[in-house]
């Protein structure tokens, strides 16, 4: 069982409930088994506020650190990230971290970054790392009033697809959050005064697209053939399916037949057909050169878009 090493934070009923490094992540998705701090309402980092060594006594929820992000990426800017049935896939992420009166050394200190699907508030899915991000400070700033820290920080979203993800996770409704939680001296798994526990948050950023790794084949036959004689193209678009941990046929999509002529570099479109309700393709064409036959998926948002290797064919 995959163990969270991430902290998450739980506010119920005006009582505290943390978990540190315990969090399993079949809790994780889908219905989240425990909060995470940017999901504590009315937190958000403030531009200015109390220290991590000043919380108020007599809050009962943890208090906003002084913590803001910025210059949030997350896969390098890519608009998508395509996870298969069993393959662990690291989703690199980067911000800007700038603290206000916050030991940014300290051990219990914790920073990263998780994509969630939904609102933050009640997200219906949650990507994260499976340790928190690395940090490195760029500038510190003194005064009599303040100390400004400024770091950048780096880590990855590790997402694992037999626990992780459901089908109908796929597509573009992924957001980003940044995240820091200081624990200041209290037990992650049973704290004895939540109030003096600091969370900050920036959630709704851009996030890429979390879609269903993409599969597709080609065959054309006979070969050799005869010049004029016709070829018949076959081929499957298949897709992960999270649940089952399998590829399935994609049904009803729209694939482009190409033919790339021997000695060119160039494929063109031929005909388009679609994929039968077992993500099966069949067509034919006649042969008039040596070349090289592929079927071209020009994706979804649910789905990446791929290309079945050329199928060279020799025409005599």
């Amino acid at each position: 069982m995959r163990i969270r090493a991430t902290a998450a934070v739980a506010v119920v009923c005006g009582a505290a409930a943390l978990t540190g490094a315990a969090i399993p992540a079949a809790q994780a998705a889908g219905t989240l088994g425990a909060a995470r701090p940017w999901q504590l309402a009315g937190h958000s980092a403030p531009t200015t506020g109390k220290s991590a060594f000043a919380a108020s006594a007599t809050a009962a929820t943890p208090y906003p650190l002084a913590v803001t992000f910025s210059n949030v990426k997350v896969a390098g800017g890519k608009s998508a990230v395509s996870v298969g049935t069993s393959a662990i896939v690291h989703v690199p992420y980067s911000f800007t971290l700038t603290a206000t009166n916050v030991d940014v050394s300290a051990s219990d200190f914790y920073v990263g970054l998780d994509l969630y699907r939904g609102s933050a508030t009640s997200p219906s899915a949650d990507l994260y790392g499976d340790q928190p991000a690395t940090c490195t400070v760029t500038s510190s700033e003194s005064s009599p009033e303040k100390v400004v820290t400024v770091e950048t920080c780096k880590g990855t979203v590790d997402i694992y697809p037999k626990s992780d993800l459901r089908n109908a996770d796929a597509g573009t409704s992924w957001h980003s959050v940044a995240w820091a939680i200081a624990y200041n001296g209290q037990n992650p798994s049973n704290p004895s005064d939540v109030s003096k526990i600091g969370t900050a948050e920036l959630t709704g950023q851009r996030s890429p697209a979390v879609q269903r790794f993409s599969k597709l084949t080609v065959n054309a036959a006979p070969e050799p053939v005869k010049k004029g004689k016709t070829l018949t193209i076959t081929g499957r678009l298949t897709r992960a399916n999270w649940e089952t941990h399998t590829y399935a046929g994609y049904t009803g999509q729209k694939v482009k037949l190409q033919f790339r002529k021997k000695g060119t570099n160039t494929y063109t479109t031929l005909k388009t057909i679609s994929t039968d309700s077992h993500g099966n393709l069949k067509t034919t064409y006649k042969a008039t050169a040596d070349g090289y036959w592929r079927y071209s998926f020009a994706g979804t948002s649910t789905t990446p878009a791929v290309s079945a290797a050329g199928d060279y064919v020799d025409v005599r």
